[in-house]
């Protein structure tokens, strides 16, 4: 059993793994990886850190894994295929694996937002970005980008 005493005090990952330019909109997220400093494989935690007009991510949807968030401190818009509702501190949503319903949250607000991400660890899984011309498929434990076509990105394989 491993017990975080002051989650803050884990180092955060700032920004996303999308390649430029479709990272520039998470620039001000943080991410701390709760689940992997208590050693959980099954599914990952994270505690995020959403600055005043960051994105959580692009709007996506898995196919093989599910997302679930916990809104701890302020307030963000869920943005869906269905629509937009703001979630504050309480309040939750879920995301089935599977279900083609894009989504993201954006901090629209002046104050920072904080909560809690939890998600299943497939090996292998599949994203798809509804609003750009972009995919994610894993491979060999990280993300490979790629167009929709399946063709690279420009620079290169997309590799994160």
């Amino acid at each position: 059993m491993a017990v975080i005493k002051d989650p803050r005090s884990l180092r955060g990952r700032t920004g996303s793994a999308y390649p430029p330019p479709f990272d520039e909109a998470c620039r001000g997220r943080v991410k701390r990886a709760l689940g992997d400093a208590v050693g959980l494989g099954q599914y990952g935690v994270n505690l995020v850190d959403l600055a005043p007009g960051a994105w959580s991510s692009q709007r996506h949807w898995h196919q093989c894994e599910d997302e679930f968030v916990y809104v701890l401190k302020g307030e963000v818009t869920l943005v869906t295929d269905a629509g937009e509702n703001v979630l504050g501190p309480g309040m939750a949503a879920g995301f089935p694996a599977g279900e083609a319903d894009g989504h993201h949250l954006v901090n629209r607000t002046s104050e920072p937002a904080t909560y809690l991400e939890v998600g299943t660890r497939s090996l292998d899984d599949a994203v798809a970005y509804p609003d750009i011309d972009l995919k994610a498929h894993k491979e060999n434990g990280g993300w490979v980008f790629t167009r929709r076509s399946g063709t690279p990105l420009d620079g290169g394989p997309g590799r994160r």
